[in-house]
């Protein structure tokens, strides 16, 4: 369906409903167990914790494949700090170049195929220094968070900073065992409507510990929620940290 939401507009958008949480506060204290330290935000969106990074006194690269959530990430205040790489995990470089890396808002999930993931985690792994960390978060499919992702659980408002109105919800459905399709419909004020469909793996502990160990990393351990909670606890979160 024709697109009647500008780049700009679309990434206005993402940042209305991706807004600061306990997630962030997570990744960001994690990070800054290491002081200074080499970060990589892979799949940084339109950059809210890449630029936090940034701030706390990282050297910081974010990543991502979509140029206009990295244009958008380019304009927000602190952006210069960061070194910023439009693509995938392919154009990292070869040779350990970070301390940490990130994958959050369940970047890991949106890599649906599972070769991409694979290919994923061997990059990652060859851009940490041995002993680097990488830390993720995976929605737990024992908690079946997309039984709850229907039209009367998802619709809102919201008012884009250039005044554009629009109603949205999402609906959800298992396509196969491991793998959710979504769509997410926009209704504008002005009568207009498009929608936006997407696939995510909603991978297991087991799938996710055999994935790592395969790719070389280490798990150094597996939280269920923001708190610190024991997987199936917390937040239905499946939260790795692993070591190169």
């Amino acid at each position: 369906m024709q697109s009647f939401l500008s780049p700009t507009q679309h990434a206005d958008l993402y940042d209305a409903e991706n807004t600061w949480t306990a997630a962030e506060d997570f990744f960001l204290a994690f990070a800054n167990e290491q002081p200074a330290s080499r970060v990589l935000d892979l799949g940084c969106g339109t950059g809210r914790l890449t630029v936090a990074l940034a701030g706390a006194g990282h050297t910081v690269t974010g990543l991502d494949p979509h140029p206009g959530s990295l244009d958008a990430a380019r304009a927000k205040p602190g952006a210069d700090a960061v070194h910023w790489i439009d693509g995938t995990s392919a154009a990292l470089p070869e040779e350990a170049a970070f301390d940490t890396v990130i994958m959050s808002s369940h970047v890991a999930q949106a890599i649906a195929d599972e070769r991409d993931w694979a290919e994923t985690l061997r990059d990652v792994r060859g851009a940490l220094v041995p002993g680097g960390r990488l830390v993720f978060d995976s929605r737990d499919p024992q908690a079946r968070a997309w039984e709850r992702w229907t039209p009367a659980n998802t619709r809102s408002h919201l008012t884009l900073p250039d005044g554009t109105a629009l109603q949205l919800w999402i609906d959800a459905a298992e396509r196969e065992k491991g793998l959710v399709g979504i769509t997410e419909h926009r209704f504008l004020a002005d009568g207009n409507r498009e929608f936006e469909d997407a696939l995510l793996a909603f991978r297991s502990e087991s799938a996710l510990r055999r994935d790592l160990a395969a790719a070389g990393f280490t798990v150094g351990r597996v939280l269920g929620g923001w708190a610190g909670q024991p997987v199936g606890e917390g937040d239905g979160e499946l939260i790795f940290v692993a070591h190169a």
